[in-house]
């Protein structure tokens, strides 16, 4: 058993990490849509991503927690009213139960003060949260999108409006239609038996630092504060205080200190699949923190989508692969809809892992499952670094 005063090994600590983030996935006796909640419950949310070379982000995510993910899962559990859409350090999906905790942004950005990317229009969003209350749901494009667009993504006066309405919680997201937002009144989605209570200071810090701990297995204030506005000095504080009360255990990884709960350490007696692989979306909830996948798994991890063409060095859409208990490659790859194809255009093996049988192995094993995720047919590897392993790997997936 540690204690306070003990160390955890790297390796310790990155099963700890993995044993938390439930990836490799646990064996579930649930049907899947059961799984799939459960899933987004323990993990405390799940970016949305746009962006569909693949299949997006939150279904990819999804997929690698529960083996019988369906990407119709989402949308049954939000007309179930069992999760909903809102920010966390980004867009995602939220389980219903932890509404409450919503409500601090919520209010803060509603008495202004928090500040929100877009401008505030008071007559245009009265005028749009009439039309919703008399017409029922809208999108965005049911409004006249007329005046000046803002900000980098040239966003139209209406969608402001609505986006700002979305984000003080007058209005919430009921469904999506093709992807795009369409937006109800909050007292017409949320289900009567929700608490909507707002939490005082203390409670709010102290789920802040449950679920990421529950979920991370350990963390720093730094992190458990990621993005969060406004939320880092309450956390250090409310962190204090759950090590006097003994709630929580500070433990030292590569001389830094983290926090983890009492119970956590109890995992370091669970075995970790370590042979088995798994291909991770960019926006996983394992390694969405880059600096802290870079201090745990020595994983410099960098999403080339933004960098222009010639200055990427792995890829536009590289998706990181773990294996042995390691982020041991990553893979340039998109799906072809038209022809079933999933074009692998690079993948990398990170300089320091000894490619084996058992890492081939394990990689085409997890690749048909993955293609078929993606609706994918046929599989074209068009280049490995290094290149010594692209002729063996083909063979095994031609196979």
């Amino acid at each position: 058993m540690v204690n306070k005063k003990e160390k955890l090994s790297i390796q310790e600590a990155r099963k700890l990490v993995l044993l938390s983030q439930r990836i490799p996935p646990i064996k579930q006796h649930k049907n899947p849509l059961d799984s799939t909640l459960y899933a987004i419950e323990h993990l405390g949310y799940i970016q949305i991503d746009t962006i569909s070379v693949i299949q997006r982000a939150h279904h990819h995510t999804l997929w690698n927690r529960n083996p019988k993910y369906s990407i119709s899962h989402l949308d049954d559990l939000m007309t179930n009213k069992q999760i909903f859409e809102y920010w966390s350090h980004a867009a995602a999906y939220l389980p219903i139960k932890d509404f409450r905790f919503s409500l601090p942004r919520k209010h803060a950005i509603a008495t202004e003060k928090e500040n929100h990317w877009y401008k505030r229009d008071e007559s245009l969003m009265k005028m749009v949260l009439k039309r919703i209350s008399n017409e029922g749901p809208l999108m965005s494009k049911d409004f006249d999108n007329k005046g000046d667009k803002f900000g980098e993504w040239q966003t139209k006066p209406a969608k402001q409006a609505l986006e700002l309405l979305f984000m003080q919680g007058e209005l919430m997201i009921s469904h999506r239609n093709n992807f795009h937002k369409v937006y109800d009144l909050t007292e017409r989605i949320l289900p009567n038996t929700i608490n909507t209570s707002t939490p005082s200071s203390n409670e709010y810090a102290r789920f802040i630092i449950t679920r990421y701990l529950k979920a991370n297995g350990i963390g720093q204030a730094l992190q458990i504060a990621y993005l969060l506005k406004n939320t880092k000095p309450l956390v250090s504080k409310t962190l204090q205080e759950m090590i006097l009360n003994g709630e929580l255990i500070q433990i030292t990884i590569k001389d830094s200190v983290y926090y983890t709960l009492p119970s956590t350490l109890q995992l370091l007696n669970t075995p970790l699949k370590i042979n088995k692989l798994k291909i991770l979306s960019p926006f996983d909830n394992l390694l969405i923190q880059r600096k802290r996948t870079k201090e745990l798994f020595n994983f410099d991890y960098l999403l080339e989508c933004y960098v222009p063409a010639a200055k990427r060095k792995f890829g536009y859409f590289t998706l990181p692969i773990l294996w042995n208990g390691k982020l041991a490659a990553r893979m340039d790859c998109k799906a072809d809809r038209k022809t079933s194809t999933l074009n692998i255009y690079q993948l990398s093996i990170e300089p320091w892992l000894n490619i084996t049988a058992a890492f081939v192995n394990a990689f085409q094993k997890e690749l048909i499952p993955f293609s078929q995720f993606n609706n994918c047919t046929k599989i074209v590897l068009h280049k490995t670094l290094p290149s010594s392993i692209k002729f063996e790997l083909q063979q095994k997936i031609n196979r």
